[in-house]
């Protein structure tokens, strides 16, 4: 039952003591930051105009951005939470897209955005960083209250989806289900008033959002900042801030993880982490090294609360359904999937029959949908369900386990490939900071197998030794491994730090990053592919007359 309000939570906190926030240059009591967040909410007051309340947002992990997510929850307004990795006309149509009547900046913000027509004029601007705009804030202290039109349905957020596996769109978030996530996940990641919760992924994301600033909001637990993620940084500043807790993707646990191991390692605070996409190898040596354990979980800017938590269950298990509603279902029959049989591996043997996707039969009434976008609604709700249009398995024990994005089943010589497992198992090798898989076109039918790879500066693909590597995995199987693997020190990410992965898959081996192919049967062997090797492999397609799955 969603019946409170993050305005409520904040004045909860009037005449707490205990620090609520902290950066580098400044700390802040609870009272200071919910008092901060007031003065701002009655300058947004001042500067409303007609039309949808929405105050976009682009800066850093700054506290500016925190007292202005304060102030729109005591002020009534949305934050949009501009995404500052896009550029240009993508980012001009985002932007424009959600009806802002005003845009929280800075300077280098203002440069982001020079040129683009994203319907908010110049004077509509605050520079954070403007000489003039501490007196302009100071000007509008006042004793905090909430705008008597509050409800827990009050739209607070537009959180723009990551977009990894397509277009981003607005997904809506109310004040009530963001304080209901703030209580029910401090409670399910163990975000305690003592913890010190260390914000390095983007504020303009779910994650920091609904996984980290809600909880700590709910149970008064410091937030400490930093503007952006930094691997190298990550240690010294859990050190420096005294952090317990903090959340991450599993992109940013490989990047810690591949910083020189140090002896002192353990020497830090940390106890807990939550995050998503983390390997069982990652969260084992994330354990050994720093001492401490990594949670892994399901949701998204969407929808939260359908996995179960549950200590026994096996490794790469989510949990169990959270209720009956949540379910594995063919989409085409919505039939219940059956019972994954899993072998001693853990790979699924009768994909067909129980791989399906995540539905919840209840969650249609719960899901708060898209800004302005039908078509996204309807998609997400058919049949009076909510579809996460993601796939899963439940197993004979009634645990459900993720199985990749819609799409990430790959069909390989008339049998389906997961090409999440393919993934977690490239992204085992120590020197592989991040991979993805997915499936490309064959130029005879059905598709193959694709990774792309990141390593470090100073690596070579033939430093890998990846056929070897590939070779000893054991739960791999003999089509499971990459035909073709994309070989970058930086590929491309979306805002919140995961792989792009339609990009990628878009790309397949037309890039103008390295590509090794493994052209033969039997065990890896991969060559450059050269030029030449690629018209020829085109004219494959033609003269199959499969030349239309190529752009």
């Amino acid at each position: 039952m969603r019946d409170e309000t993050i305005a409520a939570m904040l004045l909860a906190r009037l005449g707490d003591a205990r620090p609520g926030l902290r950066s580098r240059e400044r700390t802040w009591t609870w009272d200071e930051v919910v008092r901060e967040s007031a003065a701002r909410a009655a300058l947004a007051r001042e500067l409303r105009r007609d039309g949808p309340f929405h105050i976009g947002v682009l800066l850093e992990n700054v506290p500016e951005y925190v007292l202005w997510l304060g102030a729109a929850a005591l002020g009534g307004a949305t934050i949009v939470g501009i995404n500052s990795t896009r550029t240009g006309a993508y980012l001009e149509l985002e932007v424009r897209h959600t009806d802002l009547q005003l845009v929280v900046t800075d300077r280098a913000g203002l440069e982001l955005l020079d040129g683009l027509d994203i319907g908010v004029p110049r004077d509509r601007f605050l520079l954070v960083d403007d000489d003039g705009y501490p007196e302009l804030v100071a000007a509008r202290a006042c004793e905090p209250d909430a705008d008597a039109s509050i409800t827990p349905e009050t739209q607070l957020l537009l959180l723009f989806t990551s977009g990894t596996t397509g277009a981003s769109k607005a997904a809506r978030c109310s004040q009530g289900r963001l304080a209901e996530l703030g209580r029910n996940n401090s409670a399910k990641y163990d975000v305690k008033r003592e913890d010190v919760s260390y914000c390095s992924m983007p504020l303009f994301h779910g994650n920091a959002l609904m996984a980290l600033w809600a909880p700590s909001l709910a149970v008064g637990a410091t937030v400490v900042l930093a503007r952006r993620f930094s691997a190298s940084g990550f240690l010294p500043d859990v050190r420096y801030y005294g952090a317990t807790f903090f959340t991450y993707v599993g992109k940013a646990i490989g990047y810690v993880l591949a910083t020189p191991e140090k002896p002192d390692d353990g020497d830090n605070t940390l106890t807990h982490g939550f995050g998503t996409e983390a390997s069982p190898e990652d969260k084992a040596a994330f354990l050994r090294r720093f001492g401490a354990r990594l949670v892994e979980g399901y949701g998204s800017s969407e929808s939260a609360g359908m996995i179960k938590r549950d200590p026994q269950a096996p490794p790469g298990a989510l949990g169990r359904p959270a209720h009956d509603g949540v379910r594995i279902v063919n989409p085409e029959t919505r039939e219940t999937c059956a019972p994954a049989v899993l072998d001693g591996h853990g790979r699924v043997t009768n994909a067909e029959a129980a791989v399906g996707e995540i539905v919840d039969v209840h969650g249609a009434a719960r899901f708060e949908g898209y800004y302005d976008n039908p078509e996204a609604d309807a998609e997400r709700v058919r049949h009076g369900w909510y579809w996460t249009g993601d796939l899963g398995y439940v197993d004979g024990d009634g645990f459900l386990y993720f199985g990749g994005r819609s799409g990430d089943w790959i069909r390989v010589d008339s049998e389906n490939i997961s090409a999440l497992l393919t993934q977690n198992v490239v992204r085992r090798h120590p020197k592989i900071v991040d991979a993805v898989a997915f499936g490309v076109p064959d130029p005879r039918s059905g598709d193959q197998v694709m990774a792309a790879i990141e390593i470090p500066e100073g690596v070579r693909f033939e430093d890998l030794d990846l056929p070897a590597f590939l070779a000893r995995q054991d739960d791999l199987g003999t089509k499971g491994a990459p035909r073709f693997v994309r070989v970058s020190h930086a590929l491309p990410t979306t805002g919140s730090g995961k792989l792009k992965k339609k990009e990628l898959q878009l790309d397949g081996w037309r890039t103008s990053d390295p590509v090794f192919r493994w052209p033969g049967r039997g065990s890896p062997e991969y060559v450059p592919m050269t030029d030449a090797d690629k018209a020829a492999l085109r004219e494959e397609f033609v003269a199959a007359g499969r030349g239309r799955f190529l752009p």
